[in-house]
Formats: C-alpha cells, sequence, structure tokens
C-alpha cells in the first residue's frame, strides 16, 4: 500500500494533480475539500459546521476533519493507497492520520509537497473563485488569510515529515504535465 501526503497551500495545485497521481499509481485520492463540499451539499452536522469555518477562511477543527476522513478509509479497505489532499494539516491529525493506517498495517510512504509563490497562489485562487463560485476563492482578503494560516499553522508539518526522512519539495510552479512529472519522479522512487 502506497500512501502519500500531498501538500502545500491552497492554489498550489494539489487536486489537479492528485487526479493525474491516482490514475498513474491506482490510488483513493482523498480531498479533504471534497469530503467537506460533500457533507455541505449534504447538509450534515458535520457539513454545516465545517461550512461556517471555511467561509470565514479558517482551517475547520481538528477532530471533525479526522472523523471524516477517517469514515473514507474505512469505506475503501481494498485500496492499493491513498492521496491524502489537504489533510493533514498540523502534526495532531499527522498522529491522527498515522494512527488510522496503522489499523490497516500501512503508513505514510512520503509527504509530497509543492511549492509556489503566495503571488502566484493569489492570482490562481482569485481565478477560481471567479470560475467555480466558492465563497472561500471570493476576495483577496480571505485567500491572503487563508495562505496566511497555512503558513503559521501547517508549514510546520514540513519538520514533522523531514525528520521521518518522508518529506518531498516539488516545484509547483509550470506546466500541468510538467509538475506531474515531478510528483512522478519522486513517487517512483518510495
Amino acid at each position: 500500500m502506497k500512501n502519500i501526503v500531498l501538500f502545500g497551500p491552497p492554489g498550489a495545485g494539489k487536486g489537479t494533480q492528485a487526479n493525474f497521481l491516482k490514475e498513474t499509481y491506482d490510488l483513493v485520492h482523498i480531498s479533504t475539500g471534497d469530503v467537506f463540499r460533500y457533507n455541505i451539499k449534504n447538509q450534515t452536522d458535520l457539513g454545516l459546521l465545517a461550512k461556517s469555518y471555511m467561509d470565514k477562511g479558517e482551517l475547520v477543527p481538528d477532530q471533525v476533519t479526522i472523523d471524516m476522513l477517517g469514515d473514507v478509509v474505512a469505506n475503501n479497505p481494498d485500496a492499493n493507497g491513498f492521496i491524502f489532499d489537504g489533510f493533514p494539516r498540523n502534526t495532531f491529525q499527522a498522529e491522527a492520520l498515522d494512527d488510522i493506517l496503522k489499523a490497516y498495517n500501512a503508513e505514510v510512504n512520503a509527504m509530497i509537497a509543492l511549492e509556489v509563490d503566495d503571488e502566484v497562489l493569489v492570482k490562481r485562487l482569485l481565478k477560481r473563485g471567479e470560475t467555480s463560485g466558492r465563497s472561500d476563492d471570493s476576495s483577496e482578503e480571505i485567500v491572503r488569510n487563508r495562505i496566511k494560516i497555512y503558513y503559521n499553522e501547517t508549514a510546520i508539518l514540513k519538520s514533522f515529515y523531514d525528520q521521518k526522512g518522508k518529506y518531498h519539495g516539488v516545484n509547483g510552479v509550470g506546466d500541468i504535465d510538467t509538475i506531474t512529472q515531478r510528483l512522478n519522479a519522486v513517487i517512483d522512487t518510495l
């Protein structure tokens, strides 16, 4: 089982790249955003709670996120592995992910971070907001707050995975195919 944490700030291209990687390596893509949107669309209690945080550009509380994603892993017992997109976001969630995977005699094999300049991220997210209607991409203030939260609260995971020899930074700027090739080069060495 190959388990990849695909990491990077909002707008780095995690969702786009995860779609290519899941096909190439036959992995289940678990996008925190997709899981949240599913729960929001279906107006579950967890979905409504998550939406209240997302609308303000804040992160959803750890336990809500852990419970949602743990259910997705449990519902895919025959998976060849997972791509975690947008999770974990802090060491508490990373340790919870380790516990979830241990139940399946598995572990995180690598954390691959897409590295992109902040101004490129802002432009990407505002453009996505124009076409997607996503409220969390609707204003520059909210977008910049999300990026700030990423650096303040989630960038610590770089050292968490680096200490385990599992961190890999990848340049997330360029055309989609080139970025995919960079990611494949890392995954092929695992």
